[in-house]
């Protein structure tokens, strides 16, 4: 991995991998409590699901939503996401408004990373990557396998097509069906971090079969993991604390 990306002062790609919580509150003042309360968590980074909120088709209701979490976490990273119903999330729009609503929180001066899932036309994730790329926030182009494991080679083939489509953070989460299958993640992540990767890449295999994926990314390659703080946004996410203690575990031994 020959490249690391900063954000504020969090630098993705070096060391022990970076911890991101996300916030999935329907209404601005859920939102503000969960923001409020990661502070005692200190996270490295914070990903808003948009896709929880419930005026998340009103992209005037989202950019004042973004205003005040922002009013309460000002330093930490913020990543703005809208997980599809077909990559697990909460609901589905149409690509018009998917594409308008990333391209107003990349413009909007409050986000520091915007999430483009890869299976979008190939035309809409580019222009999304340029249009961040213009306000100089990055991007993960991401892929989440909620129904099994691809292929060892399936799974690599997708991280490097996010990193030709200019993902700054290529990812990638898939769901084991046994832990096979977490060997298949884990050792497609080596191959992508050994072979290909030109920046740091991020993936986990899910559930409780996938933990693993989670604590050992310095080992295998992954340059950032998932923490819950209350509430869970991905099966096997664990307490942001017992996760750092882990990681740290992992990292004095290396």
């Amino acid at each position: 991995m020959s490249r690391t990306v900063t954000v504020k002062n969090v630098i993705i790609g070096e060391g022990t991998p970076k911890i991101c919580v996300p916030i999935m509150g329907k209404a601005v003042p859920e939102l503000k409590h969960e923001a409020e309360a990661l502070k005692s968590l200190a996270p490295d980074l914070v990903e808003w699901r948009t896709d929880f909120f419930d005026q998340v088709e009103d992209i005037g209701a989202v950019m004042e939503a973004l205003q005040e979490i922002r009013s309460v976490i000002p330093e930490l990273p913020l990543i703005f996401t809208f997980r599809s119903a077909k990559e697990g999330g909460q609901k589905q729009v149409s690509t018009e408004y998917y594409l308008a609503l990333n391209a107003a929180a990349a413009e909007s001066g409050l986000v520091d990373i915007i999430d483009v899932e890869l299976f979008n036309a190939e035309a809409d994730v580019k222009a999304l990557v340029a249009a961040a790329h213009a306000q100089e926030v990055f991007v993960i182009i991401s892929n989440h396998d909620f129904q099994g494991t691809p292929a060892q080679e399936e799974i690599v083939s997708r991280l490097r097509k996010a990193q030709e489509l200019g993902g700054d953070l290529p990812k990638i989460a898939v769901m084991p069906q046994h832990a096979g299958d977490v060997l298949t993640l884990l050792e497609a992540t080596y191959i992508m971090k050994e072979k290909y990767a030109d920046r740091p890449i991020i993936t986990m295999s899910m559930a409780g079969a996938g933990v693993i994926s989670r604590l050992a990314g310095e080992v295998f390659g992954s340059a950032l993991t998932f923490g819950a703080a209350h509430k869970v946004s991905a099966p096997g996410q664990i307490p942001v604390a017992e996760m750092r203690e882990m990681l740290s575990l992992f990292h004095r031994n290396l």
